[in-house]
């Protein structure tokens, strides 16, 4: 009995506490966008993608730090179209939440704009190669692209 309870403290020791990540910054601006291409998933032309939009370094909220946000966003590859579906904060260290609604219906993608960068990563055959496999390196480089 004490065996199988150190194995199963040693298995859940192992496992990974976060998803696997394939960030890539699609684009900065004011915010800089980090989506994550091990979250995307196809059903037919409609892709979904987790997206890590940064904040630049000093973004607070009161007296609490932000890294910036995550964002579920469902893009029509073939009809051009571009919904984010939700917003849950992400605070300095990691912390996320709570997830918020985005009852805002789709709209089109245009050019020039943060979902057409987005739609050239999730929509492509193959997503371009990773650049941060964890959260605080896609922080880190969508700060260096928006210039802190």
């Amino acid at each position: 009995m004490i065996a199988s309870g150190v194995l199963i403290a040693a298995l859940m020791a192992s496992a990974p506490h976060s998803p696997p990540h394939a960030f890539v910054i699609t684009g900065a601006g004011r915010f800089a966008q980090a989506a994550d291409t091990a979250s995307i998933t196809r059903d037919g032309d409609v892709v979904r993608i987790r997206v890590l939009q940064v904040a630049d370094q000093n973004f607070h909220v009161g007296e609490t730090a932000y890294w910036g946000g995550w964002s579920w966003w469902s893009l029509d590859c073939a009809a051009r179209t571009a919904d984010r579906l939700d917003f849950a904060s992400v605070r300095e260290g990691g912390a996320e939440g709570p997830s918020m609604p985005d009852d805002q219906p789709a709209y089109p993608i245009v050019s020039g704009g943060d979902a057409e960068e987005l739609a050239a990563v999730a929509c492509a055959a193959e997503p371009p190669v990773s650049q941060a496999a964890t959260v605080e390196d896609a922080v880190r480089l969508g700060r260096a692209a928006i210039g802190d």
